[in-house]
């Protein structure tokens, strides 16, 4: 089986083609843009001539497309390519309409194109994959969570540029009879994560004792799901996924914001016993928050685990912890890029803070005992 990946340098793509490497023994075809997050780490023995191919294309090159499809055959499509930081779609929120909407809109015409002209067991057995993310959804209120047939209701510009994708995935279902299907994610952490995402910079920032950022009070709630289960829950959709159906991913494991700082901060005064800024909790700072920050993502994915048996193997206590493991020992893939490409600084409207209280300026407030035991208790269902 020979697959197309598109976005297969990034954070989960990377996952995504280990796990079809290694795992399933597919042959891989990577389409990516190789950029500033396109980190193409490096894959060793799994990346064997006769079975994995690295195309630097952009997907909105509608030519190259058609080349790539031609050339290699594929059997499938996992389109994973993207904009994915939500900050940098507040700055820059044309680069995620070209990427995610534009782009998804090229990759569905080249796919559509090349698919009509299979004939056969080729053309029953081509399947085309669309991963999205549960942020399409906006904000759940209260106890709720997100179901496959929840209404769409972004509320940032990568968010918004995710929907419309999606949109155009199921109308080329409907109008064409392209064979697709559909995944909605929670948030993923995990190995070869950029470090603009919360987890990495936080672990980052506390190993050189910098100040660890947290929006607002930090009650924000994510879904947090590792990077591994998802690649083994996106392979298993791809196979045994219902035509023209959405499937939510989950890991089940709800946590503010607050509490995941909280917990890489404890993990790291245990694995760094010598560490001049322990405890690494008093680093912490509040800063102003996200302009439109969702409140709660919280995932149902009754309908995967039920139709086709899918459980996550991690924990968030244990993928959190290896994954903290993972960057102390990856100092040499990290350190140039927090020397060059990415130094930490604050994106999406970086220029607001939370001013002090009875002073003037914009200078951030550093984090108080009784304030982080507030934002802990309040980090919970709709707080």
């Amino acid at each position: 089986m020979k697959i197309l990946v598109t976005g297969g340098a990034g954070f989960i793509g990377t996952s995504v083609i280990r796990h079809l490497l290694r795992d399933v023994g597919a042959a891989v075809v990577n389409l990516d843009k190789l950029t500033y997050a396109g980190s193409n780490p490096p894959l060793g023995e799994l990346a064997a001539a006769d079975r994995y191919w690295l195309e630097v294309a952009d997907i909105c090159d509608r030519e190259r497309l058609r080349d790539v499809f031609a050339r290699h055959r594929p059997d499938a499509v996992m389109h994973l390519a993207a904009e994915t930081h939500v900050d940098r779609s507040i700055d820059r929120p044309d680069d995620f309409i070209a990427t995610n909407l534009l782009g998804t809109f090229a990759l569905l015409e080249a796919a559509r194109a090349y698919w009509q002209g299979l004939a056969g067991e080729a053309r029953q057995s081509f399947r085309f994959h669309h991963i999205s993310t549960d942020e399409v959804f906006g904000s759940v209120e209260g106890d709720a969570r997100f179901s496959e047939e929840t209404a769409y209701r972004p509320n940032s510009p990568y968010a918004a540029s995710k929907a419309g994708a999606d949109h155009l995935v199921r109308a080329w279902h409907r109008t064409y009879g392209l064979p697709v299907v559909t995944t909605n994610c929670s948030n993923n952490y995990g190995p070869w994560q950029f470090p603009e995402k919360l987890i990495p910079l936080v672990i980052l920032n506390a190993i050189e004792g910098k100040e660890l950022p947290v929006y607002g009070r930090g009650a924000n709630i994510r879904d947090w799901l590792h990077v591994e289960d998802h690649a083994r829950a996106l392979f298993l959709v791809l196979r045994q996924g219902r035509l023209g159906e959405t499937y939510n991913i989950g890991g089940g494991a709800e946590r503010s914001n607050i509490e995941v700082v909280r917990m890489i901060c404890a993990i790291l005064d245990e694995e760094l016993p010598s560490a001049p800024h322990r405890p690494h909790e008093r680093l912490i700072r509040f800063v102003a928050d996200r302009p439109g920050h969702d409140l709660r993502y919280a995932i149902d994915d009754t309908k995967l685990r039920r139709e086709l048996g899918w459980r996550p193997q991690e924990t968030f206590e244990s993928g959190l912890r290896r994954t903290v493991r993972w960057y102390l020992d990856n100092r040499a893939w990290w350190e140039p890029i927090r020397s060059g490409v990415y130094r930490g600084e604050r994106l999406g409207a970086p220029s607001l803070a939370i001013p002090r209280e009875g002073g003037g300026g914009d200078r951030v407030q550093p984090l108080s005992p009784s304030l982080l035991a507030e934002a802990g208790r309040g980090g919970k269902r709709g707080a």
